[in-house]
């Protein structure tokens, strides 16, 4: 008697009855399961790019939007801080690492980080193709950044302030030139462009000049208003001409070119573009600012992390004198407060889940019931054609463990094929790549349980047909 075709056959018997009830298992399996990956997943990410950082520094404000804006670069920052004010932080016992952060611009929506190899080393992030940064405005791009710009060893682009793609606000007085590839990490630095400090220095600095010679252009033509209408033209075709000859000398200067009259720069100025710059000069770091400095603790002679190390650096910042516009946060504690939050919304899915898939074994449950009472004399029948009782068992719990199993299989592909979908709006979304190809060891336990859930919802039927009275089945058939 082979139990494993009379079972299928039964359920195929009736098949919206095993339909209802198989879809009800796959919802409830496929939920938990996205679940377990998504949280999964997202909880690598978050934590592996906070590995060997032990403290931010930056302007005070919120510890979270530090966090999220230095550490995953997916918020803006808290503002600046003087770099002088900083120095104190490399020369501390306590830190083994302070890695500088100059943030503020972008290119079409990747941020460009100005900082220096130390953050690349950190990661232990390899380089696919080129070379590390080692002049101004040269730059070193992340594998999926690279990827989605189209960008290659010698292109060259220019930032733009903030992280919004709009076209306005475009620092187009320097070019970056990429020199660098990454390799695939898997980690912040893949959705990064990095380029030394210097760099971000140069480009809005260029920036504010042009920004304060405005402003002075506006205050002459302002302070000319009370003049008489002959002076003002006068005075006005002199800032006028002492403007434009300041402009084309300024030109001059940064392409580097040899005297040309005012007539041949403006009709070579599209090829000028083109030709190789001379090596800019060293910019001074004197009153300049960063965004924030990313530290690593020093080790004590076990190798252990030093315990002092943040009670000692929060207290300088807290309670030093001209350091008050100074903020800090740490990384593992506001990670966990963020997962906290998030596991509100998570936890609620879990509930979720687990009531479809209670829903889907009452109806497995009800389904075996019902087909027992219509199946009694056929279970007489079977037991006068020499079926033992724990065969009839056996029968019908594997009608229930079929269904758990198919129904298993089905969540699977929705929750696998769910996530293969979700991948691309949650790598818009929180720039990190998500995939569907993964499997957990909590699917494993997963599966134990929905098994389990079949074979529990099958319990009582298959008892029924266990206790089968054969004689008075038969007599009142």
């Amino acid at each position: 008697m082979n139990l494993f075709k009379l079972s299928w056959k039964n359920l195929v018997f009736k098949p919206l009855s095993m339909g209802l009830s198989l879809i009800l298992v796959a919802l409830g399996v496929g939920l938990t399961s996205i679940l377990f990956l998504i949280n999964q997943q997202f909880q690598d990410r978050l934590y592996k790019n906070i590995d060997g950082i032990n403290m931010v520094v930056g302007a005070k404000g919120s510890p979270l939007q530090m966090i999220l804006s230095s550490v995953y670069h997916i918020d803006v920052p808290t503002g600046n801080i003087p770099l002088k004010k900083t120095k104190w932080i490399t020369k501390s016992k306590f830190v083994d690492k302070a890695i500088p952060l100059a943030l503020g611009d972008s290119y079409n929506g990747f941020r460009i980080v100005g900082t220096d190899t130390a953050l690349a080393s950190h990661y232990k992030v390899r380089l696919d193709k080129g070379k590390l940064w080692d002049k101004d405005m040269e730059a070193c791009v992340g594998a999926k950044a690279a990827k989605k710009l189209n960008l290659k060893i010698g292109s060259t682009f220019h930032g733009s302030h903030g992280l919004v793609n709009d076209g306005m606000h475009v620092h187009d007085t320097h070019s970056y030139e990429v020199v660098g590839i990454f390799d695939n990490s898997n980690t912040v630095i893949d959705q990064l462009i990095l380029t030394n400090v210097a760099s971000v220095w140069r480009v809005h600095e260029e920036h504010d000049h042009e920004g304060e010679e405005g402003a002075h252009e506006q205050t002459d033509s302002t302070a000319n208003q009370n003049e008489d209408h002959s002076g003002h033209d006068h005075n006005q075709n002199h800032v006028r001409a002492a403007t434009d000859t300041a402009a084309h000398n300024h030109s001059h200067d940064n392409h580097s070119h040899d005297n040309h009259s005012h007539d041949n720069h403006s009709h070579d100025n599209h090829d000028h573009a083109h030709e190789p710059e001379k090596e800019l000069a060293p910019i001074s770091a004197e009153g300049k600012e960063i965004t924030a400095m990313l530290i690593s603790f020093a080790k004590d002679k076990e190798g252990n992390t030093s315990t002092m190390a943040t009670m000692h650096l929060s207290k300088i910042i807290d309670e030093t004198e001209g350091l008050e516009e100074l903020g800090f946060a740490i990384p593992a504690i506001q990670l966990q407060r963020l997962l906290d939050n998030m596991g509100l919304g998570a936890s609620f899915l879990y509930v979720l889940a687990i009531i479809i898939i209670g829903i889907s074994a009452f109806s497995v449950f009800i389904s075996l019931f019902n087909s027992m009472k219509e199946r009694k004399y056929e279970i007489a029948l079977m037991r006068t054609m020499g079926a033992s009782r724990m065969q009839l068992f056996f029968m019908v719990t594997l009608e229930g463990i079929l269904i758990a199993l198919f129904g298993y299989l089905l969540g699977m592909i929705i929750s696998h094929g769910g996530m293969a979908v979700l991948a691309g709006y949650l790598e818009n979304t929180y720039q990190y790549t998500f995939t569907g190809s993964m499997f957990l060891v909590e699917e494993l336990y997963l599966f134990g349980g929905t098994l389990f859930i079949g074979f529990f919802a099958a319990f009582i039927p298959a008892w029924q047909a266990y206790k089968t009275d054969i004689s008075g089945t038969l007599s009142q058939g």
